[in-house]
């Protein structure tokens, strides 16, 4: 199938695409490189433009005969989308409402959008179902819960077929460690506390150590890049059949602040300085998936749920790419 990926010079797009083309799909990447990477992807098309642009997302759409689309081209920092909601709205949800009109216009159908387990908000129920209510609590959640009901909406017009997948905690290295995280500036843990132990951090900082869990940090669902990546194939090839999905992409088992730390340290062999400090407002205690409706449904299974497993691969990558794509 020829597939268009919106942002495919991301973390996650980069591993899509390489995928994609392993499972012998014809993907077209289309980014603005504003926080992708050229470097990250090889051997296929490369269209440079904003998913935005009406006129070069319906020309692209045309002139490669693409069959369906996958969006990884929002942004996804939540502390930023609380002081730059606008922003957000307009990359995450206006944008994205551009890029479905030049589907719309082309004939494109078969849409697969990178959704946040951040749509549920604060829940009461742990593990989360996608039957949980959704109250987002941030506009990086809400604006990805309106691109939700927008796919809805259009889906009940019979024009457009969907899945959304949200996300927990994309983590780890695919292409055997080649394809990593290199954003500026990182806010995710896994690679802020390789950056630790590689001595390009001063410390890291535990936000809270007396929550009630096991260790008396936050808990949280790691889901290893590749295993995500596989979801959406899965997901693609559903929507012969089915108009709409939703499924959560989770391990179902959480993994610890402290127990990241302590992996990384076992598969570096370095020390680093770790400060303890109060707690984030709105961080709670434990966030993981119940991802049995995508087991069941999907047939997705994960290869990679250790959290050993998804640190040496993200490990590798950091050490290979000291400084990010550029060297």
């Amino acid at each position: 199938m020829r597939v268009l990926v919106c942002g495919g010079a991301g973390y996650i797009g980069s591993n899509m695409t390489a995928m994609l083309a392993s499972d012998g799909h014809q993907p077209v990447v289309f980014d603005n490189l504003s926080k992708g990477h050229r470097e990250a992807v090889h051997n296929v098309q490369f269209v440079l433009g904003d998913f935005g642009d009406f006129n070069v997302i319906l020309e692209t759409l045309q002139k490669y005969s693409i069959e369906a689309v996958m969006h990884f081209a929002a942004f996804i920092e939540v502390g930023e989308s609380v002081q730059q909601p606008l922003r957000y709205y307009e990359n995450n949800v206006s944008k994205t409402r551009t890029l479905l009109a030049a589907m719309e216009k082309a004939g494109v159908s078969k849409f697969v959008f990178s959704s946040t387990a951040a749509v549920y908000g604060m829940p009461d129920t742990i593990p989360i179902t996608e039957d949980v209510a959704k109250a987002p609590i941030n506009p990086y959640g809400e604006t990805k819960w309106a691109v939700e009901r927008m796919c809805h909406f259009l889906a009940q017009t019979g024009r457009m077929r969907y899945a959304a997948l949200r996300y927990f905690n994309a983590c780890g290295a695919g292409g055997n460690g080649t394809i990593g995280e290199d954003h500026h500036p990182e806010s995710h843990l896994i690679p802020l506390v390789i950056q630790a132990a590689m001595g390009k951090r001063d410390n890291i900082k535990i936000f809270g150590t007396d929550y009630p869990t096991d260790d008396g940090t936050c808990v949280r669902d790691y889901v290893h890049i590749e295993d995500l990546c596989k979801a959406h194939l899965l997901a693609l090839k559903k929507l012969d059949a089915e108009s709409e999905l939703a499924y959560n992409l989770g391990n179902g088992t959480g993994y610890s602040v402290r127990q990241v730390i302590d992996t990384i340290r076992k598969i570096s062999g370095k020390n680093f300085k770790v400060v303890e400090t109060d707690r984030r407002p709105g961080d709670p205690p434990v966030l993981t998936a119940d991802a049995s409706r995508a087991s069941a449904e999907l047939g997705w299974t994960t290869d990679y749920p250790e959290l050993e497993t998804i640190v040496e691969s993200a490990w590798k990558f950091h050490n290979d790419h000291p400084n990010g794509y550029g060297g």
